[in-house]
């Protein structure tokens, strides 16, 4: 923990503003703790370079903020998180920035909106909160040709569980305050791509913008680091579990879960998935009451609009999450007043089962 720092000589602090060194200058700019961690999550993704950011949030307004100016394209999927959709359709627009939204299950929508030329293509894959899946290697051939960027949260995949580097993106994004510290304590995002995004594109931007992650933040998530591996093979196969018994419960009118052979892209989850997540989207029979009757029956899930943590959490996406959407916006993206999201946390799977049974009646 530590704002700034020392120098032996005003010639070595000048040397180290010139950056003809390597000394840290001030947190802001870059903290040996948060490098650690940097480091280390490079070597997880797969990323020749990574920045660490104070939310999620800070990690994709600043992944696109730093590359765009007014007149340039935008083109995105449109099943994203509510703050990632209104950084598309509401900040975006008022600096002359055009963002065009598309259905990301389909290519030929994708097709049609790169056939112009567009400076950064985003989606989700699997999306939030209906893990819709995005075909990452056809969608960054398209928008390379159409000469964008590709940028992926990948938030609910993680990266042991999906890699869109190898796939063909430019850039990931996460929310590390989800799996990464994965127990509900602190809020971190991350930006991973090459070295000359990162440090000619996206350093100049996160210097002086101040999207930095404190130093504790990245100290606990450092922790975290060393296991997630073993915490994430317990959610995904509690998820699984619940799934697949869940999935034909009377109550369900419909269940998505990446990993059943019923989810309508199963077949290309399994092509760039190695694992599906915690996360399971219900949809209850009946409507809004129902859905909070349901939610408010719960004795060992919390209600809660966070996810990835260790405990398990469900949360109504129409009411929350996505609420500053509009009717419209939500009708679009499927989104309905019926639909719960659980993040499937590491408690004993039998014990969640009972929990969510019992709440259904």
């Amino acid at each position: 923990m530590s704002s700034g720092f020392v120098y032996d000589s005003a010639e070595q602090a000048a040397a180290a503003f010139a950056e003809e060194t390597d000394n840290f200058v001030y947190s802001r700019y870059g903290n040996p703790t948060v490098e650690m961690f940097e480091t280390r999550l490079a070597m997880l993704e797969g990323a020749a370079a990574c920045k660490a950011t104070g939310t999620g949030m800070a990690a994709v307004f600043a992944a696109m903020a730093c590359q765009l100016q007014a007149g340039d394209r935008v083109v995105a999927s449109q099943a994203l998180f509510g703050a990632c959709h209104a950084i598309l359709t509401k900040i975006l627009p008022k600096w002359g920035i055009e963002t065009v939204l598309v259905d990301g299950r389909d290519l030929t929508a994708w097709q049609d909106a790169l056939k112009q030329p567009a400076k950064l293509v985003f989606f989700e894959s699997p999306s939030n909160p209906l893990l819709d899946i995005v075909d990452i290697a056809a969608v960054a051939k398209l928008a390379h040709e159409a000469g964008a960027l590709v940028i992926v949260d990948n938030v609910f995949a993680t990266p042991l569980y999906q890699r869109p580097l190898e796939l063909g993106a430019d850039i990931v994004i996460y929310s590390t305050t989800k799996h990464i510290d994965g127990q509900g304590r602190l809020l971190g995002g991350a930006v991973l791509g090459s070295e000359d995004f990162i440090h000619d594109t996206f350093l100049p931007f996160y210097r002086q913008t101040g999207a930095t992650i404190s130093a504790f933040n990245a100290w606990v998530m450092l922790k975290s680091l060393e296991t997630l591996e073993l915490r994430l093979e317990r959610h995904c196969t509690n998820a699984a579990t619940i799934a697949e018994r869940l999935e034909n419960h009377p109550r369900i009118a419909n269940l998505r879960y990446p990993g059943l052979s019923s989810h309508p892209q199963h077949e290309l989850a399994r092509q760039q998935m190695t694992g599906f997540g915690n996360i399971v989207s219900l949809r209850i029979d009946g409507g809004k009451a129902e859905a909070f009757d349901m939610l408010n029956k719960l004795q060992l899930i919390d209600i809660s609009n966070n996810l990835g943590d260790s405990k398990t959490l469900a949360c109504h996406p129409y009411s929350t999450t996505h609420s500053s959407l509009s009717e419209g916006e939500l009708a679009a993206l499927g989104i309905s007043p019926s639909d719960i999201r659980i993040s499937v946390g590491l408690e004993a799977v039998e014990d969640l089962i009972t929990d969510i049974e019992t709440a259904l009646g």
